[in-house]
């Protein structure tokens, strides 16, 4: 077990600017949780050692603890105290299947939504300029994405397809590959590369984490059957709630 009273130390966690202290300290303890520093069945100091450490109030305190407890990631015990849970809710995303987010959350029963951070036709970059085999004069469609699920923050989505394969981008509602589907431009293929990188301040606004939180990084390039490629997508997915799987077979 980490030693949690010197995590506690305002220094550790609090920021000016970066939101409310009950929510700066959830992050912070939900992400030493996340990164095994407090494993399953670790007990959290009381309320008022919390409190006294942090230099907070024990109000502020409860509510931090509320929403570890709404999170699923501390259990609170009758005359115990409040305890890391032994197992939480977990995505199992295939790394072999094209589906997207929503029709992944769908299949789970689970309500999605998307907040649009950006949409539009743009110049390409030399990196969308290569991998999506565009030249200078062209245009490409950037949607960017904050992907939810049940009302938590999960993911983010940086999309960028040829105009002709997506003219426009202001017409997206949720789900990306419905749309291609409709216009007969869905991929059948993908190459996809994941990488662990730790989560930028603006990172971990958007997904409710503490700065430097681990997350995983998914760079995917999409091609038609006639191998054109037509999506480049950059995602960032919480490690806290995403496990990326493949199956693998003898060839």
């Amino acid at each position: 077990m980490t030693d949690l009273i010197a995590e506690l130390d305002p220094t550790q966690w609090y920021r000016d600017g970066r939101g409310p202290r009950y929510k700066q300290l959830h992050r912070h303890i939900r992400g030493l949780v996340s990164s095994g520093d407090l494993a399953a069945e670790d007990q959290l100091p009381s309320e008022r050692e919390i409190a006294d450490r942090a230099q907070i109030s024990r109000v502020t305190v409860r509510k931090a603890i509320a929403e570890l407890v709404a999170d699923g990631l501390i259990e609170q015990r009758h005359g115990a105290g409040s305890f890391v849970r032994a197992s939480s809710n977990r995505f199992e995303q295939s790394l072999s299947s094209l589906v997207s987010f929503t029709e992944n959350l769908q299949a789970r029963g689970i309500t999605s939504a998307s907040r649009v951070l950006l949409k539009g036709l743009f110049r390409p970059t030399p990196t969308e300029a290569m991998v999506l085999g565009l030249s200078p004069h062209h245009q490409v469609a950037r949607i960017n994405r904050l992907r939810s699920g049940d009302g938590v923050p999960m993911a983010l989505e940086y999309s960028s397809l040829p105009e002709d394969v997506l003219p426009r981008p202001d017409k997206i509602d949720l789900s990306l590959y419905e749309l291609l589907r409709a216009r007969g431009t869905a991929p059948t293929r993908a190459i996809q590369r994941v990488i662990a990188v730790n989560a930028t301040a603006p990172v971990a606004d958007l997904l409710d984490l503490a700065e430097g939180a681990a997350v995983l990084q998914i760079e995917r390039t999409a091609y038609l059957a006639s191998g054109r490629p037509i999506e480049f997508t950059s995602g960032i997915y919480r490690s806290d709630i995403y496990d990326f799987v493949s199956e693998l077979r003898l060839d």
